[in-house]
């Protein structure tokens, strides 16, 4: 939970509501029959990285190896980038691909990958995205300076869809061999904003959002033709976005480039996607 006003939490909190709340997730898990349980999998880091790290996934870590020895069966360890374009790509036309792109796009992360297959989960390159912030960073500092709990996303793009104007008034995001930049944008927006109230902001959250559209339209064009691969997943909380998804699909830029976004549910959880790993070690 995030307070009113907050834009998110410290990682210090974070780890303290972990810890708080997975002995009552427990109590609520556990009334499967142990013999229903063969495996546990868990997301121990960001990214499938050696020097990945964040505190609040020790958490996680603990948990998942102590239910693991407790239940004496096999602990699998995967990252939380890789739970995101699992729980997209399974159910995905892409799912047996060996090689996609993949845009993950969340409150902290806006990054477009090369993805490929391996034994244990996926090797990930970095080949596009933003050299500053990401596009979930730039929604909830602008929804939680209008007012909107943390995260402001969902709200955020509810209010876009269903404009009934736009503005013309933010510049257009430069987009460089798959690479942005979001400061410029956001503080541009922030400033137009400051001091108006959520229904004379409207023409100007559309703007936002379709400004962001075109300038992820033009970094799944560059990546794909800089990496020769056409098929595209979108994973993380920002791709369930309807007006994102909507702006992609009929952009005249993206003919012959497969772009395949998941459930919305899916695409903001990675529990799903973890388990599915983690079932992988079982079901090959």
């Amino acid at each position: 939970k995030v307070k009113q006003g907050e834009k998110g939490l410290r990682q210090s909190d974070a780890l303290f509501q972990h810890i708080k709340n997975l002995p009552r997730l427990l109590e609520e898990t556990m009334n499967i029959h142990q013999h229903d349980f063969d495996a546990v999998a868990y997301s121990s880091k960001p990214r499938p990285m050696e020097n990945s790290y964040m505190p609040v996934f020790l958490a996680g870590e603990g948990y998942g190896k102590a239910i693991a020895a407790a239940l004496r069966v096999p602990a699998f360890e995967f990252s939380h980038q890789e739970g995101h374009i699992e729980a997209i790509k399974a159910y995905s036309r892409h799912r047996d691909k060996e090689r996609v792109l993949a845009c993950h796009f969340s409150g902290g992360t806006c990054e477009v990958l090369r993805v490929k297959d391996n034994d244990r989960g996926y090797d990930i390159d970095i080949v596009g995205g933003s050299m500053d912030i990401s596009f979930g960073q730039v929604l909830d500092r602008l929804g939680v300076q209008l007012g909107m709990p943390f995260p402001a996303g969902e709200e955020m793009d509810r209010i876009a869809v269903n404009a009934d104007s736009e503005s013309q008034c933010l510049t257009p995001v430069k987009v460089n061999d798959g690479w942005i930049n979001l400061s410029g944008i956001d503080t541009q927006a922030r400033r137009t904003l400051a001091d108006m109230y959520i229904s004379d902001a409207t023409p100007v959250i559309r703007e936002l959002f379709h400004k962001m559209s075109d300038a992820i339209v033009a970094m799944i064009k560059q990546c794909t033709e800089k990496t020769g691969i056409s098929d595209v997943i979108m994973a993380g909380g920002v791709t369930a976005s309807s007006f994102i998804k909507e702006a992609i699909s009929r952009a005249p830029e993206s003919t012959g480039i497969d772009v395949e976004f998941g459930d919305g549910k899916l695409a903001q959880d990675n529990a799903v996607g973890i388990a599915l790993l983690g079932g992988r070690f079982l079901w090959r």
